[in-house]
C-alpha cells in the first residue's frame, strides 16, 4: 500500500490561512489503512482547525467528506456538487490523490494534508515500513521474493557489498541488509544456488528518470 503520515497542524493552518471555507477530503483507500486520511482522521482535523481558528478569533467553516478512492474519476467526479462554494480543498489522500482530484476539479484550488512516503506494509500496529519503489523492472523471482531495489540502501542487483556486517547495513546499523535477507531466504528455501545467478544491470527505461510513467491495457480500453 501506499503509506503516508500527516503533515504538521502549523504547516497544514498556514497554507489555508487565507481561506474561510474549506473542504476536507479524504479517502477511504491506503490513506486509512495507514490510520492518515479516512473518515475518522477527516474528523479530527476538521476539529482541530475549527479550535485553531476560534483561539485565534477568525472564521472558519469545514465540509467533510470521504470518497471510496481519489485515484478514481468515478469516485471523485461526484464530489463537484458537493464542493459547490468553497474557497479551497484540503486532500488527506496520497500525492496521486491529491493530483487527481485537481485535475478532475481543475477550478478548485487543492493542498495536500499528508507527505507520501513509500510503498511498504504494515509491520505491526503503527509501524509500516517500505517495500517497493516501483521500478517497472521487477527482480522478485530472481531474488526469493525481497526487492534488492528496495531493500538494499544501494539498489545492488548483486549483492552484498564490502560495507554490510553481520546482517545489517552500513547506512544504518538499525536497517537489515537486503542482500543479507536474500541469501538467507534462498538458504532455507534450499536454493542457496541461485546467489550465484549474475544479474544483468538493470533497464532504468522502466523507472522514474524517463518522466511520468502510463500503463494501458488495451482490453479494458
Amino acid at each position: 500500500m501506499i503509506v503516508a503520515v500527516r503533515k504538521p497542524l502549523p504547516e497544514i493552518e498556514a497554507s489555508l490561512a487565507p481561506y474561510r471555507t474549506v473542504a476536507l477530503v479524504g479517502c477511504r483507500g491506503c490513506v486509512t489503512v495507514c490510520s492518515v486520511g479516512g473518515e475518522k482522521e477527516v474528523g479530527v482535523l476538521a476539529a482541530e482547525l475549527a479550535l485553531a481558528r476560534r483561539v485565534k478569533g477568525a472564521p472558519f467553516e469545514a465540509r467533510e467528506s470521504t470518497v471510496e478512492r481519489q485515484c478514481d474519476p468515478e469516485y471523485v467526479d461526484p464530489l463537484g456538487a458537493a464542493l459547490t462554494g468553497v474557497d479551497v480543498v484540503l486532500s488527506l489522500a496520497c500525492g496521486a490523490g491529491v493530483q487527481f482530484l485537481g485535475e478532475r476539479l481543475p477550478r478548485l484550488r487543492v493542498l495536500p494534508a499528508v507527505n507520501t512516503v513509500f510503498i511498504g506494509v504494515t509491520e505491526s500496529a503503527g509501524k509500516w515500513s517500505e517495500r517497493c519503489q516501483a521500478c517497472g523492472d521487477c527482480k522478485l523471482g530472481r531474488t526469493a521474493g525481497i526487492c534488492p531495489i528496495a531493500r538494499c540502501s544501494k539498489s545492488l542487483l548483486n549483492g552484498p557489498c564490502g560495507g554490510s556486517k553481520g546482517g545489517s547495513c552500513e547506512v544504518d546499523p538499525a536497517i537489515p541488509c537486503g542482500w543479507a535477507l536474500i541469501v538467507q531466504r534462498l538458504e532455507e528455501r534450499g536454493e542457496l544456488e541461485r546467489f550465484e545467478e549474475f544479474a544483468e544491470p538493470n533497464d532504468w527505461r522502466t523507472g522514474r528518470d524517463g518522466g511520468p510513467r502510463r500503463a494501458v491495457r488495451e482490453e479494458l480500453t
